[in-house]
């Protein structure tokens, strides 16, 4: 089955590649992923995949079922892109103004478009269901994965099992990467306004300068990560806006700051954003000011099922090599996909798309973000091979 696997994933790879570069080109925000959807759909029909459900405007479900009994495991890529203007210069260049896949979920969708044209043709193979999930939404608030939970996915479905897979720039094509156990941080979006009274710039005394009550609420939030969150426990605050629309002469009424909060346990999370919401209002007060504070709790951190990945990480090694797999760091960036594993175990791995021979090095989230597109095929066969290794696992 392995030979058979990676032979269909090489014969498939010209036509995920044109899926990718189309992706690519053709990139959408969170929630509007229309013509994505529509494209995707209709590359489906012409292999004769029926797409089985919607799910939250722009997202889809595929059942591959072998018609025999069996267990249900489900597969998930997301579709959105991000508003970042490309700068690489490529026959695939966006063509949308000011939006870019530049996080991979073109890839990612691109190789689960594979696994199912490759597990449906061998599908005769495993007992049970396969579901793959096209989700929306995956970069805004509050995720396409917690809306698929509420519209009733799990419910619908009842997986035993879920995979997921990520595009990891720092690590090169022809590696995966796992870890069992926790992964990825919780997200939270910080939203302070500090308060004061404007004036001359000449005369703080007839002020109350938001500017100083900010640097001192700034400075004593940090303390909190720093001396009263367990060393233990990873904890990330940082805060990358501040906007005092003032002037060399002129202290401004009131100062807006932006930031994230990171973590990976609950009741610390909890008890954060308490301390978030006293130190804010007591600084500001104590200094003649006001602090509004919005804490916009977002995606849970990620925890990968202990046996579900080790399945999936024994399954790679088979496939790859064992020297093609390496372990994963913890991660303080966050992904929607904990939700799902707070209804199911699931392995979230990682798909190196590095290659430094060929200038491919940027980061995620960066304007000159690219891959080897050597990658789509050892992600489409790393999808379909891990999906048959944890649904046989399953029903023995």
């Amino acid at each position: 089955m392995k030979s058979r696997i990676q032979e269909l994933a090489q014969t498939y790879f010209e036509e995920i590649k044109s899926i990718r570069e189309h992706l690519h080109m053709h990139p959408e925000l969170s929630f509007e992923e229309n013509e994505t959807s529509a494209y995707l759909k209709q590359k489906l029909e012409s292999w004769g995949i029926k797409v089985d459900r919607e799910w939250v405007k722009t997202g889809f479900s595929v059942v591959i079922d072998s018609g025999k009994e069996g267990p249900t495991i489900a597969l998930r890529a997301d579709l959105d892109a991000l508003p970042i203007q490309e700068q690489n210069e490529v026959d695939y260049k966006s063509q949308n103004e000011g939006l870019m896949h530049a996080c991979g979920h073109d890839v990612h969708a691109s190789c689960l478009m594979g696994a199912v044209r490759v597990l449906n043709d061998v599908k005769e193979h495993f007992s049970g269901k396969i579901i793959a999930f096209f989700q929306a939404g995956e970069e805004k608030l509050p995720g396409g994965a917690s809306l698929m939970i509420k519209e009733g996915i799990m419910d619908h479905y009842k997986p035993q099992a879920m995979i997921a897979q990520h595009v990891y720039p720092e690590m090169p094509v022809g590696k995966l990467g796992f870890r069992e156990g926790k992964y990825m941080a919780s997200a939270d979006e910080i939203y302070l306004t500090v308060k004061g009274k404007g004036g001359h710039a000449a005369l703080p005394h007839t002020t109350v300068d938001p500017i100083v009550i900010s640097a001192s609420i700034l400075q004593e939030l940090q303390k909190v990560s720093s001396r009263i969150a367990p060393p233990t426990l990873p904890t990330v605050l940082s805060f990358g806006k501040i906007q005092g629309l003032g002037a060399t002469n002129v202290i401004p009424s009131e100062v807006k700051i932006e930031g994230t909060l990171r973590t990976m346990n609950e009741e610390w999370r909890a008890k954060f954003h308490e301390k978030i919401e006293e130190i804010c209002h007591s600084t500001a007060k104590m200094m003649g000011g006001e602090c509004e504070v919005d804490i916009r709790k977002g995606y849970p951190f990620l925890v990968n099922d202990e046996r579900t990945t080790r399945v999936c990480k024994s399954a790679a090694e088979e496939l790859h090599s064992a020297e093609n797999i390496e372990d994963l760091d913890l991660r303080m960036t966050a992904e929607d996909f904990a939700y799902f594993s707070q209804h199911c175990p699931v392995c979230f791995y990682r798909l190196g798309v590095r290659n430094e021979a060929k200038g491919i090095v940027h980061s995620v989230h960066h304007p000159q973000f690219d891959i080897d597109e050597n990658a789509l095929k050892i992600g489409t066969e790393s999808m379909a091979f891990l999906a048959l290794k944890l649904i046989d696992s399953i029903n023995r």
